[in-house]
């Protein structure tokens, strides 16, 4: 996988880069002066970013995935991350026929539902994954593969189906590992 060289991520405008950020040179971003990155987190191959997008520190965004933040945004918190061919969707068509749907109809024609989505800290989000408009995903979360998400989560909760249901609680072991991790970070840079 080949990544943009800091000289070149810098002239891309960003809103905001922290530092060790790594973005695959095959990744399509749009809109970079609404987008911030912040240090350690990593964009893979064939992603597609636009829209107002928040990525906090050490998150990763794997091969494949769609963010689309829309004017209403997307966050991700440190520490979280989505696996292969994820969506996260800001804005949703109406599909019941009431409205025409697609970007190239105007808007007066269509019913759009767009709300903001968060994705907490520590959250994992499964390969084939759908998070939907006005989702928040808590603290913690851990989404299973090919999951639609239509509804907020409860934290530190694996969940799972079509649509997302709660399986069991997840352990907060890697809590510790943040703490160690985080520490040694602070040894390095000091």
């Amino acid at each position: 996988m080949g990544f943009y060289k800091n000289e070149e991520l810098a002239k891309l405008g960003f809103q905001y880069l922290g530092k060790n950020v790594k973005i695959s040179d095959r990744a399509s971003i749009y809109n970079h002066d609404q987008i911030s990155i912040d240090d350690n987190s990593r964009i893979d191959d064939f992603c597609v970013l636009s829209g107002k997008i928040t990525i906090g520190k050490n998150v990763h965004i794997a091969v494949f995935c769609n963010l689309a933040g829309g004017e209403k945004g997307i966050t991700m918190e440190d520490f979280s991350g989505l696996a292969y061919h994820c969506n996260v969707f800001t804005q949703s068509d109406d599909y019941t026929g009431k409205t025409l749907t697609n970007p190239t109809v105007p808007d007066e024609f269509k019913l759009e539902r767009k709300d903001k989505i968060h994705i907490g800290k520590h959250v994992i989000v499964g390969t084939n994954s759908v998070i939907f408009p006005g989702v928040t995903l808590s603290e913690g979360c851990s989404i299973g593969a090919m999951t639609m998400v239509t509804k907020s989560t409860e934290p530190w909760m694996i969940y799972s189906g079509v649509p997302a249901k709660p399986i069991k609680e997840r352990k907060k072991d890697l809590l510790v590992q943040e703490e160690l991790y985080l520490a040694q970070l602070e040894v390095n840079q000091g």
